[in-house]
């Protein structure tokens, strides 16, 4: 009666007892980062003082930051790459591509785990691995040998039935699935895939819709491994790796989704959110700006033939800037030879480098007041780099046939060809480097990359004032944002720290260091989107003892947990509209944090008080009371 993820989770199972809504603790097989996060991630597993890393395999791969306009990105790549050499990391160079698409041609395997520095690590689960996103110190414990902790998830079935018409793709089954669940639905839960439909779909098409079940708030999502996932396997040279894995017939599931893949239409997902999902119909004439297309989300072999095939033989619409980024250099080496890049070229298509690029900000940002469509996995706020853009997400094929006529345009409505089966894939991995270990060469580090701040225990009581108070869905771009001006700080966090809250309160770190921190009051969903640790480490520098909201996201509270910051939720959800900025507040006897023990926060201000809740384990509560992970570890060594 077992899932698919109960069974890969319980053979991995280290700590606890596997029961829905309880801690348990796994064993991580594989780990990823991202240059974005693994600075960070690197330097704290150096302060953990092992000698290698002790997983099956970790990649460090670089993606995200690679505009070298200054020092700050070209010194932390090298940081990156010597520290994996010490560390028995494979490294991933730039230019060889992005690290989800990357890992699913050629590490990924599965009923394996992977843990990544990303929120979009499940990914993987296209190809029947459990993958998950994490913050980089959860990821630096996993390559330390411990154990990953998570609440064991309720599990979700989408059935899947039908077959996919010409013209309508994988990304319109998982903007349908955003629009059934919205960007909260999957919080504690792992979507399975099943049902005879998914007999049709690719291994990339199936990653497709694993990797946007992050915005559902999801732990993971994951595809069985069947002989698709063989064929595909045996396509990258690897065929050892593959193992079948099914769910029981008779699983037993906490809700099931049904969806008719013969019924659905190409989607979009309106500004400013993943969910806010309507059919192209609805909105079918509304003029276009710019198109963007690939990210780790639809940057494949087979999406990028299908873009060139649209474009073969046609002009990109004059009012339109087409850009156009594959996801790995398999990828842009195949397409060279399939034809598809020439023909992206002679339409005015402008090709980017195999990297992340406009997904996290990095370049491409649009027009003013534009109307921007990506094939990207986020349309948040500002992430874009323009704020006052509208970012639309679509499929490739509505992408490329919206390019060409300069309007928002059902893709059914164009001519072209479906891609024919590859016989195998361009293999060549001469950009990954394989690492020595040898300690007697140098780890370098540039003068940007700056020493982890410390955290201090928890005090007993907690009187702060509120240093800012924002709405629901509150995205860790809001909090850290992205984009060129800010990123290549990442491992800096007294600089990055003067960019927090900067699109909702331009002086939000000045008033911290005026007040010397506080609290933040959040709505519900809080920090939801990027994995980036940065969001919980900067404020953390700035003095934020305590997040209360009414709900959080998975990530963001385990990151907030692993840098000592107090994750609570409102025990009535009304009183958030009683607390306003620069309240007084207090909490006492923290010296008695206990499992399942309410909170009392008093309102000096308002001179009211309320009830709060944590929701932590005790392994949870010994690491905020000892100040963060990296306090703990050491105090137990």
């Amino acid at each position: 009666m077992a899932t698919l993820c109960e069974k890969i989770l319980q053979a991995h199972l280290v700590e606890g007892t596997y029961e829905k809504g309880k801690q348990i603790g796994i064993k991580i097989d594989q780990t990823l980062t991202q240059d974005a996060t693994g600075t960070m991630a690197y330097l704290q597993l150096e302060a953990m003082g092992i000698d290698k890393v002790k997983t099956e395999r970790s990649m460090s791969y670089v993606d995200h930051n690679t505009l070298q306009s200054g020092f700050e990105n070209a010194d932390d790549h090298k940081y990156l790459q010597t520290v994996a050499n010490a560390y028995g990391v494979y490294f991933s160079k730039p230019g060889n591509g992005i690290c989800h698409q990357v890992h699913l041609e050629r590490f990924a395997a599965p009923g394996k785990t992977l843990l990544g520095s990303d929120s979009h690590t499940p990914t993987a689960g296209g190809i029947g691995a459990i993958a998950m996103g994490a913050g980089g110190l959860d990821v630096a414990c996993a390559m330390a040998g411990r154990p990953f902790f998570l609440t064991t998830p309720q599990v979700v079935n989408v059935n899947l039935t039908g077959k996919l018409r010409k013209g309508v793709s994988a990304k319109d089954i998982i903007l349908k699935v955003l629009q059934l669940m919205s960007v909260k639905g999957g919080v504690g839960k792992i979507v399975e895939y099943g049902g005879p439909g998914i007999e049709s779909l690719s291994i990339p098409e199936r990653a497709t819709i694993c990797n946007m079940g992050a915005e559902l708030g999801a732990t993971t999502s994951i595809f069985p491994s069947d002989e698709i996932t063989k064929d595909f396997l045996k396509k990258q040279n690897r065929e050892d790796a593959w193992v079948e894995l099914k769910a029981d017939e008779d699983a037993i599931y906490d809700e099931v989704f049904h969806i008719d893949l013969d019924a659905l239409e190409p989607m979009i997902a309106m500004p400013h959110s993943p969910d806010a999902v309507v059919p192209v119909s609805e909105v079918e004439g509304m003029h276009v700006d710019q198109v963007a297309i690939g990210s780790c989300t639809n940057s494949s072999l087979r999406d990028l033939t299908i873009v060139g095939n649209i474009l073969e033989g046609k002009q990109v619409d004059s009012s339109v800037s087409l850009v156009i980024s594959p996801g790995s250099k398999q990828v842009l080496q195949m397409i060279t030879q399939n034809g598809a890049l020439s023909n992206m070229i002679s339409s005015g298509a402008r090709i980017l480098e195999a990297t992340c690029g406009p997904c996290i900000g990095m370049g491409q940002s649009p027009i003013t007041n534009a109307l921007s469509l990506r094939t990207f996995n986020r349309n948040f706020y500002g992430r874009s780099g323009t704020l006052s853009a509208k970012v639309c997400l679509v499929s490739p094929e509505t992408a490329a046939a919206s390019a060409l006529t300069g309007v928002i345009t059902d893709p059914r409505k164009v001519d072209f060809e479906l891609p024919s089966d590859v016989d195998a894939f361009m293999i060549d991995d001469s950009m990954i480097l394989t690492p020595d270990c040898d300690k007697e060469k140098e780890i370098v580090r540039g003068p940007n990359i700056k020493p982890l701040p410390i955290n201090t225990p928890l005090d007993d009581h907690i009187h702060k004032k509120v240093m800012i108070k924002v709405e629901d869905n509150i995205t860790t771009d809001h909090i850290a944002p992205a984009g060129a001006k800010v990123l290549p700080y990442r491992s800096n966090i007294e600089k990055i720290s003067e960019f927090i809250f900067m699109n909702n309160k331009p002086d939000f770190d000045k008033v911290c260091k005026e007040y010397g921190g506080g609290y933040i009051i959040a709505g519900a969903n809080y920090g939801q989107g990027s994995s980036r640790e940065h969001a919980a480490l900067a404020p953390m520098y700035l003095g934020i003892k305590a997040v209360i909201a009414k709900s959080f996201a998975r990530i963001h509270k385990a990151n907030l947990v692993n840098f000592g910051i107090l994750p609570l939720t409102f025990d009535n959800e009304a009183d958030y509209d009683t607390i306003d900025e620069m309240d007084d507040l207090d909490i006492n006897n923290l010296d008695q944090l206990a499992v399942d023990t309410p909170l009392m926060v008093i309102n000096q201000t308002k001179d009211k008080t309320y009830t709060v809740h944590h929701g932590l384990s005790q392994y949870d509560i010994d690491i905020i009371k000892a100040g963060g992970t990296l306090n703990y570890i050491k105090a137990m060594q």
